[in-house]
């Protein structure tokens, strides 16, 4: 056992749970350097050969066409929703036995993002990129309850039709608007967060290369 445990307290880790000797598929967060809060915060995809060195060699910032550009979010949107993101993307790296790293307003270099943290966070994007600011903490909350497989599931049924970054206010990414950011949460109607995490239990920890 301690073995198993030594071994996993090994693995190479960067950024945010990417495990560059091991995933086929990752995402790269690029927070341009400086506070304008109309910059433009850009979030990619990566698979293959691609994965290479991510995070750690230098690229050039996508063009807004890219096809493997998911995400292009105001510095505004993305100061209130990332805090959060980061906290709940840590407490699943520490369930997992992976190391936890501290968010970062200005980190100097893309993040590289374990694959299932960067579906969920695509899908938390998607839901406010168009939304008011003053929404967010309700599509925070909204997200929060749900499931990781939900929200893996929604991200590949949006990335399927609408998962350009370009793409805005369509189909899914519409819809995603509608569900968690438009829908009021309302404290003591349902369960809460917590509350349903602990019902569903360890399933709320997972990840999945």
């Amino acid at each position: 056992m301690a073995r198993a445990t030594a071994s996993a307290t090994t693995r190479k880790v960067v950024g945010l749970g990417f495990l560059p000797e091991e995933a086929r598929h990752g995402f790269l967060i690029d927070i341009p350097k400086g506070s304008t809060a109309s910059e433009m915060i850009c979030i990619t995809e990566h698979r293959g050969a691609d994965l290479d060195h991510l995070g750690v060699r230098t690229v050039e910032s996508p063009s807004p066409n890219d096809p493997s550009l998911r995400v292009l979010i105001d510095r505004t949107r993305w100061l209130a929703l990332a805090p959060a993101f980061w906290d709940e993307a840590n407490r699943r790296l520490r369930a997992n036995g992976l190391p936890v790293t501290k968010f970062q307003k200005n980190p100097g270099k893309p993040v590289p993002v374990h694959p299932s943290l960067g579906k969920e966070l695509c899908v938390l994007c998607w839901a406010v990129e168009e939304a008011s600011p003053d929404d967010i903490p309700n599509a925070l909350h909204n997200w929060e309850a749900l499931a990781p497989e939900e929200r893996w599931w929604l991200f590949t049924m949006t990335v399927a039709t609408t998962g350009q970054a370009m793409q805005k206010g369509v189909g899914w990414r519409k819809a995603l608007r509608a569900a968690i950011a438009d829908n009021p949460f309302v404290k003591g109607e349902g369960l809460s967060p917590k509350a349903r995490r602990e019902l569903l239990g360890h399933s709320q920890l997972s990840l999945s290369l």
